[in-house]
């Protein structure tokens, strides 16, 4: 398979009913795979050790984990820690832990059916229900890469004092680096972003020993306040937070790129694939929940317990950062950290947006006419709302774009959940009762939550 042409196969539903497996194709009928240029790229060896192959599956986890800490949770967890010190800090860990959940259904979903979940869709659901989760997924990726634009765009300023506008054009051009990657095979995209992800920790490691947490206090973060459920502002940012850590297009996108790993098709062989990309994909989201924790810390730890507690612009965390921790790179590497965020960020919206625009319309384009539909799509309002309201709006869009995804997570994982627990497109890998159990109420807390957000906006409550 792994050397077979996209369009020599097609995918459908074995007699049992356990998995979707290569047949010879009609060309009338058949369904390309998953990002087929990068198909089952990445051997998976059958005698290898544990360790080897652990290393073998490596790799599409850091790709998800990159969007669990791009400037969106830059801007989200600062003003958090800023705002509300550690009281966030809940919102942070059940948000990561949530993730790690719902990644790991996204990635048996790819393993065991053979699907991605807008291939899934499509299948599933009639033509106008698909075609509307099509245009839902689409904002939510436009969403996301506005504050990839953003966030490059204010590293870009704080760096070389590019003006804003500058940047936000600039970050146009990173399409360039999206496709040389593409080129030279999938391991080359995933061994970028663990580089830029180790530089981001490393980073944030040196701006936390300088501002020496309150850890007991620290602690007390960890029980979900009450006051969220009645303070707008409060329920915002954790919205916020909620939607800049599982993303939508992730789950989209984490069922297609497990399939670049030429697992065997046996029903042991599968097992063992959904084992060893779950234990990559939680491995990958810890390390974000620390990179995530550590940024909502800091704010809270260099500001919020100085009085500082209006710092939510990330350029003004920028200028406070070095005299408030009197540490000399601080500010540097602030910055620094951010443009890798930034950069790493835009190749999984690269990747999401051909999966899902493959996905849901089987339709395919050129990689850099995709990209420049997406980032066309973030940087026109970007532009637009920095050159008629100012560079003070900026941030407020920022985090406004990760309210957005929150609001559009359900529209993603409700289906998700659907899929795993169909017994008759997942055969034996079908969700257990808890699983499914929960599952459904990790959907359910993610509605209520933005229902009642919109409540408390309706009755002008803070």
């Amino acid at each position: 398979m792994a050397g077979s042409s996209p369009d020599a196969v097609r995918f459908e539903t074995e007699p049992s009913g356990l998995a979707f497996q290569p047949v010879p194709a009609q060309k009338s009928s058949s369904m390309l795979p998953s990002l087929p240029e990068v198909y089952r790229s990445v051997p998976i060896a059958s005698g290898a050790s544990v360790l080897r192959k652990m290393l073998a599956f490596a790799g599409p986890g850091y790709l998800i984990a990159v969007g669990y800490m791009d400037p969106g949770n830059w801007a989200t967890d600062i003003g958090g820690g800023s705002q509300f010190g550690y009281a966030l800090l809940s919102v942070v860990i059940l948000s990561s832990l949530m993730a790690i959940f719902v990644q790991a259904l996204s990635a048996k979903l790819g393993i065991a059916a053979g699907r991605d979940l807008a291939q899934a869709c499509r299948e599933s659901y009639s033509r106008p229900v698909a075609f509307a989760l099509w245009i839902l997924c689409e904002i939510a990726i436009a969403a996301c890469d506005l504050a990839e634009v953003l966030g490059s765009a204010v590293a870009l300023k704080l760096l070389f004092g590019l003006p804003l506008l500058a940047g936000v054009l600039i970050t146009g051009a990173d399409v360039l680096i999206v496709l040389a990657l593409q080129g030279r095979g999938f391991r080359w995209i995933e061994a970028m972003v663990i580089t830029l992800i180790a530089t981001i920790a490393a980073c944030f490691a040196y701006e936390l020993f300088f501002a020496q947490p309150l850890w007991r206090e620290a602690a007390t973060g960890l029980l979900p306040p009450l006051r969220l459920l009645h303070d707008r502002d409060m329920l915002y940012l954790a919205i916020g937070i909620l939607g800049a850590t599982i993303m939508p297009h992730n789950l989209y996108l984490h069922s297609s790129i497990v399939q670049t790993r030429a697992f065997g098709l046996s029903s042991g062989q599968r097992r063992e694939a959904v084992r060893f990309a779950t234990l990559d994909s939680t491995l990958a989201l810890g390390f974000s929940l620390f990179v995530n924790a550590a940024i909502l810390i800091l704010g809270a730890a260099a500001f919020h317990h100085r009085g500082l507690t209006t710092v939510a612009d990330i350029s003004q965390a920028y200028q406070l950062l070095t005299p408030v921790l009197g540490a000399g790179l601080a500010s540097t590497l602030f910055a620094a950290a951010l443009l890798c965020s930034g950069q790493n960020s835009t190749l999984t919206g690269t990747l999401a947006g051909q999966v899902v625009m493959e996905g849901f319309l089987s339709l395919r384009i050129k990689p850099w006419m995709r990209r420049l539909i997406t980032r066309s799509a973030a940087i026109i309002p970007a532009a637009l709302v920095i050159g008629i309201a100012g560079e003070t709006k900026a941030m407020g869009l920022l985090i406004l774009s990760q309210v957005i995804l929150s609001f559009q997570l359900p529209f993603a994982l409700v289906p998700l959940v659907q899929f795993t627990n169909d017994k008759r497109r997942m055969g034996e890998f079908a969700n257990s009762w808890w699983v499914a159990a929960l599952a459904w109420l990790t959907a359910a807390v993610i509605i209520f939550l933005n229902a009642l957000l919109i409540v408390l906006i309706l009755r002008g409550k803070s």
